[in-house]
Order: structure tokens, then sequence, then C-alpha cells
């Protein structure tokens, strides 16, 4: 039977990470990888995560399950950062446990379909994954284009979609620090979003994976506020992989809003069903350590204080790369403007393979960049390699 499979293509981002592993100049850098990375280069455990480790170790009293909705401490302490102070909308909010971000998106495609949704439109370029979970659920997608020549964000081709809507539709949208572009909406922007999906049929799916890396955790979370205000019904995938270091622990969670409390038992209910036929339970570790450092004022200050540096240092980077104007026939100041880990170059696939093997710099055959993978030590090199290739 198995000689039935027919061969799959690798994964592009998987085979970099080998090519960059494989390569022994001293001078490489991979700008490919979405993790972030300090200074030197290195990806640390967050102290505070440790310290809340630390604690688990020592509080943890059992291994046993805990069913499909997870750690639902870990689900409710996240709540005010995401949602605001009102954190469950006067009880129209529920949530789970999800493994990772991806799961909290598969998890929501996949009721969004049970409950009549037949095509999700998505802004590319995406995040590739989104439409390989689409395409595994046999969703119909419908692209538009998120980005304008510019580096700013295409509103009207969202707001086309939007007011042009029907029953069954949803639309994907990234909360903030877009992968791969980096290219956010406004808050001006947001509030024109909100006001078209509150008068359209249109069902709101969004994707929060990078909270805290933009602009802060505050104004990161606007616009998902800003549309959970506004219409009845939504779903919001959550990743704690990048602002919380988790990467490799896998943790996420998925939430609901309905339009009113009564109605959230049948929907938590598909939502537990879906997550015991796909994973039967969440991984707990990361969770609970977050739970543990969110229920902690000391270890929480000392978390957002890491997520501060975290973000002043992209935005650095980002502040160097615009000053420097363009490099060969690709203007970076755009960049500026942008947020988040990624950022997209105007570069063909033939430059992005003399970047690597001319000047052993590794990035996605999109032009896509992590630009945490630049710092002080090679981000002149990296804009001088890449005026040789484009100029």
């Amino acid at each position: 039977m198995l000689d039935n499979l027919a061969p799959q293509a690798p994964d592009a981002l998987l085979a970099l990470i080998k090519l960059y592993a494989a390569d022994d100049r001293a001078d490489k850098i991979d700008l490919g990888v979405g993790v972030y990375r300090t200074d030197d280069g290195a990806t640390p455990v967050f102290a505070a995560v440790k310290g809340a480790e630390r604690k688990l170790l020592e509080v943890q009293e059992s291994k046993s399950y805990l069913g499909p909705e997870g750690d639902l401490g870990f689900v409710h302490a996240l709540m005010p950062y995401i949602f605001g102070a009102d954190a469950t909308m006067g009880g129209r909010i529920a949530g789970m446990q999800t493994p990772g971000g991806t799961g909290a998106v598969r998890l929501a495609v996949a009721v969004a379909q049970k409950a009549g949704v037949t095509r999700i439109h998505m802004g590319t370029p995406s995040w590739p994954n989104h439409a390989q979970i689409l395409a595994d659920i046999a969703l119909e997608l419908v692209p538009f284009d998120h980005a304008l020549p510019d580096g700013t964000a295409n509103l009207d081709a969202l707001l086309n979609v939007i007011r042009n809507g029907q029953m069954g539709d949803a639309v994907l949208l990234h909360g903030c620090c877009h992968n791969p572009t980096g290219i956010d909406y406004t808050p001006a922007q947001w509030d024109e979003i909100a006001g078209a999906l509150a008068a359209s049929p249109v069902f709101p799916i969004i994707d929060v994976a990078y909270q805290g890396l933009g602009q802060g955790m505050e104004e990161d979370a606007y616009g998902t506020r800003r549309v959970l205000a506004a219409v009845p019904e939504a779903l919001v995938a959550y990743s704690c992989d990048k602002n919380f270091g988790y990467y490799r622990d896998r943790v996420g969670a998925l939430y609901v809003m309905m339009r009113e409390e009564s109605a959230l038992p049948p929907v938590v209910s598909n939502l537990n069903a879906l997550a015991r036929a796909a994973w039967s339970m969440p991984p707990d570790h990361g969770g609970a350590a977050v739970r543990l450092l969110l229920e902690d004022a000391d270890l929480t200050r000392a978390w957002e204080a890491e997520l501060d540096t975290m973000r002043a240092r992209m935005r650095q980077v980002r502040a160097t790369l615009a000053a420097a104007g363009t490099a060969g026939s690709v203007d970076l100041t755009p960049l500026g403007h942008q947020n988040g880990l990624f950022a997209m170059l105007p570069v063909s696939k033939e430059q992005v393979e003399r970047l690597q093997s001319e000047h052993a710099i590794y990035m996605a055959g999109s032009g896509r960049i992590n630009v945490a993978g630049l710092h002080s030590g090679n981000i002149d090199r990296f804009i001088a390699a890449l005026a040789a290739v484009t100029g």
C-alpha cells in the first residue's frame, strides 16, 4: 500500500537549514530560520521562562491527562494580553490550549469548515503553512494581494473581499507582524476593516503569532481587539513560540468568540471533539510554565523586559537597513516602518542563489529575510552583498 504514495517536495526552509549547516565559511549569515536571535546570534531561553520552569519543577504534582482543552489556567492567563481589560468580552470568549500556533490555526480552520465555511480569503504572500493547512482540510483558498509595491498594506484589496463576501466566506488575517512581509495594517486601517466586517457576512479568523514583537503588547493587539469589538463571532489563533521563546515546546491557544455566552457550549464541544481526534490533548509543559510566569508579578515583569529588549533590537536593525536607503536596486527604506521578524526583498531566485554562493548569505527563495539574523557585526556586509548582486 505504501508504494502508492507519491514523493512530496521537501520543505524549502528545512533544506535551507541543512545547506547553511553544511557551509564552512566563518562569515556565513542565516536569514532563513524564523527564530529571534540576539546580537551575538544566539536564541536563548528567556530568563523569566527558566524561572517559571524551575517553579514548575517544584510545584507540579502530576503528569496525568488534562483533556483536550489543555491547561485552562494558561488559556485564561493569556486572555487579558490578547483581548484587554474585559478579557472574556462579557463571557462571549472561550479558549483551549493547542500544540503551538500551527495547531491553533489548524483547529480554527477545521471548526470553521464544520460550521459552514467553504472558502477562505487570504492575503498573499502569507505564511506558507497557511495554504498547506487549507489544502489538507480541503477548503478553497481565494488569494488577494496583501502588499503594495511601496511596502504598505493593500487595504483596498482586503476591503473589496469583505464588502463583496457572502455566507460561507471567511478571511484569514494576521493580527500583527505579518509573516512574511512585515507589513501591518495601521490603526486607522484596522478601524476600516472592523467597520467593513461589521456589515459583512464574512467570518474573521485572526492569526496572532508575534504579539509584542512589533510595537508592543498593547499596540500589537489593536487590530484584533478592534475587529472583535465590531463583529458577533470570530476565531483567534495564538502562538507563544516567539514572544515566550517556546519554539520547540509547541505552546499555543485557540479562542472562539460567539454572539452571546449561551452559544459557546456547542462550539466548544466541537472544538474538543476535533482536538481529540487530531492530537487528543496538547503538550503540557510549556503552557504550564507560561501560566506560572503570568501568575508571578516578578516573572511577568522580567518577561516583559526581555520582550522589550528583543523588540528594540529588531527595530534598531530595521532602522539601520532603512537608513542605508538603497542597496543596488533594492529600496530598504520601507523596512523601517514595517514590523516583526520578517521582511520581503524584491530579489529574484537567481539573486538569492548568488547571495548564497558568493556571499554565504542564506535566505528564502521568495526574498523573505529574518531581520533578527542581522546584527552589528554583519549588517554592513549584508547591505554590501545585496548591492553587489542587485546593482
